[in-house]
């Protein structure tokens, strides 16, 4: 069974991140996935411009830039004229008044325009964005923290979002507290792709390359 595997990298080891990035690289994941936090529109401030950039001339991967930050369309093209075309950009379109002006900016400058929709979200107040978007990132947990409780009533917008994203033409993405059983679960109903951060991947005894070949390996 296909499915796409990102790493979680504000989880990384950032003493040696030019190593995490090479071993991670190696061992088969499919892109850098990149939390940026400013500390208003989430409580806490994770990783930077300056991060991302790096991790961006480190690797030939893509990368999915999680923009957790309040009215990113007046800092957007910052962070666009350092990413490569075809990476991904997730909005919270609770953040904009405007949602809609970012994903096009993204969308004119080549990249996949995604947006992150929070436990607390319905399907319902983001229905005309998903007919704009190609990824849908679901929060399993309330962003701005790893190493979170899973919150179950998430699953059932996870079954609306399956149901429609045909008809809408976009992907569907999980992202906290991401297990071998959700990933057991949820990839053959059709989720795209899994966010893996210190439930999966990283602070582990084994390699990553060791760790991705499990999961990919998983029983469905």
């Amino acid at each position: 069974m296909n499915f796409e595997l990102m790493a979680s990298m504000m989880c990384a080891n950032y003493g040696h991140l030019e190593k995490e990035v090479r071993d991670l690289e190696e061992g088969g994941i499919d892109s850098f996935h990149i939390d940026i936090m400013d500390g208003r529109y989430v409580p806490n401030f994770a990783m930077s411009l300056n991060d991302m950039r790096y991790i961006a001339g480190a690797t030939s991967k893509p990368l999915d830039v999680h923009l957790m930050i309040e009215h990113p369309n007046n800092r957007i093209k910052l962070f666009l004229q350092n990413l490569r075309k075809g990476d991904t950009v997730y909005i919270h379109p609770e953040a904009e008044y405007h949602p809609s002006t970012t994903l096009q900016a993204i969308i004119d400058a080549e990249m996949i325009p995604g947006i992150a929709i929070n436990p607390g979200t319905s399907v319902e107040t983001v229905t005309e964005m998903l007919r704009i978007v190609k990824k849908v990132l679901v929060m399993s947990v309330n962003p701005g923290n790893a190493g979170q409780m899973f919150l179950p009533y998430v699953g059932k917008k996870i079954t609306k979002l399956l149901a429609i994203k045909e008809d809408m033409d976009f992907e569907l993405y999980w992202d906290g507290a991401c297990s071998a059983d959700r990933i057991r679960e949820y990839a053959p109903k059709g989720v795209k792709g899994f966010v893996l951060g210190t439930t999966l991947l990283f602070g582990k005894q084994q390699s990553y390359g060791e760790t991705l070949q499990n999961i990919r390996q998983l029983k469905f």
